[in-house]
C-alpha cells in the first residue's frame, strides 16, 4: 500500500518549524531528509525514523517496524501529533546520521 500524499503532507506540517526538510517519492513511499540526510521516511502511512541511539532515548518503548519487505527495521513514531517533540527528536538524531553519500559523476 502506497502512503497518501494527506499524510506527506501533514508530517511535513508537523516538521514546518525546523529549517531544510525535504522529501523525495520513491515507489508510493516518501524518504524525509534533514539538512541533507535520510532521518526515516513515510511507509504505507507511518513516519519511520532509523533507529538512531538518540531516538531510541528519547522514544524508550517506540516499536520496531519494517518500512518494506527486506528492509532494515525503523522505528515508529507515535507521538506525530507533538510538533515540539518531533523538533526535539530530529534535532537529536541529527549529529548521529551518515552524511550524505557523494554522487560519482
Amino acid at each position: 500500500m502506497a502512503s497518501s500524499k494527506e499524510y506527506l503532507y501533514f508530517i511535513l506540517e508537523q516538521l514546518s518549524e525546523l529549517s531544510d526538510i525535504t522529501y523525495k517519492a520513491m515507489m508510493g513511499e516518501y524518504i524525509i531528509y534533514y539538512h541533507g540526510k535520510i532521518i526515516g521516511g513515510i511507509y504505507d502511512d507511518r513516519f519511520l525514523v532509523k533507529p538512531v541511539k538518540s531516538a531510541t532515548t528519547l522514544m524508550p518503548n517506540a516499536e520496531y517496524e519494517l518500512p518494506y519487505e527486506g528492509a532494515k527495521e525503523m522505528l515508529l513514531v507515535d507521538d506525530v501529533d507533538n510538533k515540539e517533540f518531533l523538533g526535539k527528536l530530529l534535532d537529536a538524531m541529527y549529529e548521529e546520521l551518515p552524511a550524505p553519500k557523494v554522487k560519482k559523476k
